[in-house]
């Protein structure tokens, strides 16, 4: 049964049914953070700085962070399977998405796509 979860899940992120985009206001900022290599996707499917972040665009990863982990949650719950199984998928899915030239974070350091 936890095998058809995770299949669940890996479909609802791959079709884009469930997306853990940042809030409209910060899409623009995401992505210059991202271009510039300050920003990262990490396997865990949270953002991390890649080199010192200012403050408000740590307050932008802690706000997107903190939006993605309420969708894990809810997923999670729904589909009864774990926050992290949530995660691990989310991470590769965002790092597969990600853009070439960014960094991403597979889980043993930055590393640029």
């Amino acid at each position: 049964m936890t095998f058809i979860r995770t299949v669940f899940l890996a479909a609802l992120l791959g079709f884009g049914l469930f997306t853990v985009a940042p809030a409209p206001a910060f899409a623009q900022s995401l992505e210059e953070a991202k271009s510039s290599g300050i920003v990262g996707e990490r396997a865990d499917g949270l953002l991390g700085a890649v080199k010192g972040p200012t403050a408000q665009i740590q307050q932008m990863i802690d706000r997107i962070n903190a939006q993605r982990m309420e969708e894990y949650r809810q997923i999670a719950k729904q589909n009864g399977t774990s926050v992290q199984a949530v995660m691990a998928i989310a991470g590769q899915k965002l790092i597969s998405r990600s853009s070439r030239g960014s960094y991403v974070n597979p889980g043993d350091g930055w590393v640029r796509k």
